[in-house]
């Protein structure tokens, strides 16, 4: 009972940490705004060390268990949720597109932030539940990314006129989030086997890989591109499979 308890502690520390950045990451703009290339290089960064941590950590493990269907059917449904997660908050973002009123909440990008946070809390369970040097790396990692996550929140929330209460109250419901898909992914994968292992892991490799691609880097290039900013890149690559050698 003890060490269950442990583990768990373990376990919450971790994920407190992506949620104090996610909510430092917020809190910033209100102070002051950073500028286009340092958002760029920090979105740069984060898609690096995302990208090492799928490469290096996640993929290992599904090719250990080896089990080709959940894999395939675990990446079919990672990509398929995350086309039907962009269509529709880009139709919300459509229809809602035009407004400045302080009173409205740009609820297409917020649905997405809080999917994308669900989802990396279940995945940061499932690298805990998979083994605690994942889930040490995945918390490190996922921690670069809330930054950006709460920068780009805390900048949208801003422009809209929205107080320091409401953007405060909007981050901690976010943080909320990532700590409840946490706790599901690690208590629901810790009693399962290595089948359903493999599937999540497939979906969520899909869905990390997604955000990369799609969300991550696609935003950080609406700054001019500079070397500067892909080295961030592969800085972070570099950094988080060399953690991945000596931890």
């Amino acid at each position: 009972m003890q060490a269950k308890q442990l583990i768990s502690l373990n376990i919450l520390l971790f994920a407190a940490f992506p949620v104090v950045l996610l909510i430092v990451g917020g809190m910033i703009v209100t102070w002051k705004k950073p500028t286009a290339a340092v958002q760029s290089t920090i979105l740069h960064f984060a898609a690096g060390v995302v990208f090492s941590v799928v490469a290096v950590e996640l993929l290992p493990d599904m090719i250990r268990i080896h089990d080709t269907t959940a894999i395939i059917i675990g990446f079919t449904l990672g990509i398929s949720a995350m086309l039907l997660i962009k269509w529709y908050t880009a139709r919300l973002e459509l229809k809602m597109g035009g407004t400045n009123d302080s009173k409205l909440l740009p609820w297409g990008m917020l649905i997405a932030v809080g999917i994308d946070l669900l989802l990396d809390g279940l995945l940061l369970g499932i690298g805990f539940a998979a083994g605690s040097k994942e889930g040490t790396l995945l918390a490190l990692a996922l921690a670069m990314e809330c930054l950006s996550l709460g920068l780009a929140v805390g900048t949208r929330l801003t422009k809209l006129g929205s107080s320091k209460r409401r953007l405060i109250r909007v981050l901690s419901l976010f943080g909320l989030v990532f700590l409840l898909g946490t706790g599901g992914g690690f208590f629901m994968l810790h009693f399962t086997g290595e089948k359903v292992l493999e599937l999540v892991l497939s979906f969520g490799s899909a869905a990390l890989l997604f955000l990369v691609t799609e969300e991550l880097l696609v935003e950080a290039h609406e700054e001019k591109d500079s070397p500067f900013f892909t080295a961030a890149f592969f800085l972070g690559f570099l950094l988080f499979m060399v953690l991945g050698l000596i931890i």
